[in-house]
């Protein structure tokens, strides 16, 4: 069972960063590819970004490119997501989730039944 525990969220001005992350339990982080969601009050839960097994590719969705970063740190069992130039419309709980499949190299990453576990989600808060 693996377990991922997201943390970082939390109430920021708009222009303003954050920077989540996300650490996993377990020995095989480092085997598979991590997203990051995020959902509004009243929306669907929507992909951010995604990272592959080994620290790349990397994808964004159009809206975040530019703005946001995702990174990983094997050794540490750490996926990170560093927003820059956060918008009121940033504003959702965040979530992190493991992508199915080991070493994973092909495409897609956007959709949620990719994803086999997820975290618990943070909180991020953009005011005007």
């Amino acid at each position: 069972q693996v377990q991922l525990v997201e943390s970082g969220g939390g109430l920021v001005q708009s222009g303003g960063s954050l920077r989540l992350s996300c650490a996993a339990s377990g020995r095989t982080f480092s085997r598979y590819a991590m997203g990051w969601f995020r959902q509004a009050p009243g929306k669907e839960r929507e992909f951010v970004a995604a990272i592959g097994w080994s620290g790349g590719p990397t994808y964004y969705t159009n809206s975040v490119k530019g703005r946001f970063t995702i990174s990983r740190d094997n050794a540490k069992n750490t996926v990170y997501l560093q927003m820059n130039s956060l918008k009121p419309e940033d504003t959702a709980v965040y979530y992190c989730a493991r992508r199915l499949g080991e070493f994973y190299s092909g495409p897609g990453y956007m959709t949620s039944p990719l994803y086999d576990y997820w975290g618990q989600g943070t909180q991020v808060t953009v005011s005007s």
